[in-house]
């Protein structure tokens, strides 16, 4: 089994965020952000995760190059580690816009500098609506961690929800987990 990655690797984050970047420099991917787990390290505790997942958008969807990302990454020196690239000790799994959902998160992902890097995150509330989407155990603790850290609210994860589909599964959600904590 993989041990967690260890975000306090400044430099392995900032190599990342650098590979990222030039990747989209040179056109292999149109836009990235990072999401998931790793994101959610902007806004709460560390948490366990085994990948930094990175949502990417190609510049000719209708001409998916699945293969484009490894290929420039492995001209760079970094190895395929199964479904991921290898970024020092971190797996990097690149995830191609999925939906809407997605598609929304990455146009609205900020930018944040990182020891001198810009690196594009996926913001709280479209986490917290992804990983609702998703709904394992994990995903939604992490919902519940993005709201105890007060980086969203419930009336914006209502209202994206809403906005994609979801509103159903926020109530349940909110049934379950939220109304019983007052």
């Amino acid at each position: 089994m993989p041990k967690p990655c260890d975000l306090r690797n400044i430099a392995v984050v900032r190599d990342v965020a650098l590979l990222l970047n030039a990747m989209r420099d040179a056109g292999v991917v149109s836009e990235y952000a990072l999401f998931g787990a790793t994101a959610q390290m902007r806004y709460t505790e560390p948490v366990a995760t085994l990948d930094a997942d990175v949502l990417v958008a190609v510049p000719s969807p209708d001409r998916l190059d699945v293969l484009a990302p490894i290929a420039f990454c492995r001209a760079r020196g970094y190895h395929e580690d199964g479904e991921s690239v290898r970024v020092g000790a971190w797996p990097v799994q690149f995830v191609p816009v999925f939906s809407p959902l997605t598609r929304d998160a990455l146009s609205t992902a900020e930018t944040t500098d990182f020891e001198g890097v810009p690196l594009r995150v996926v913001g709280a509330v479209h986490l917290a609506v992804i990983a609702l989407s998703v709904g394992r155990a994990k995903d939604l603790a992490r919902v519940l961690a993005l709201l105890e850290s007060g980086a969203v609210t419930r009336e914006a994860i209502g209202r994206l929800a809403g906005e994609h589909g979801l509103s159903e599964a926020w109530e349940r959600f909110a049934r379950r987990l939220l109304d019983d904590r007052g």
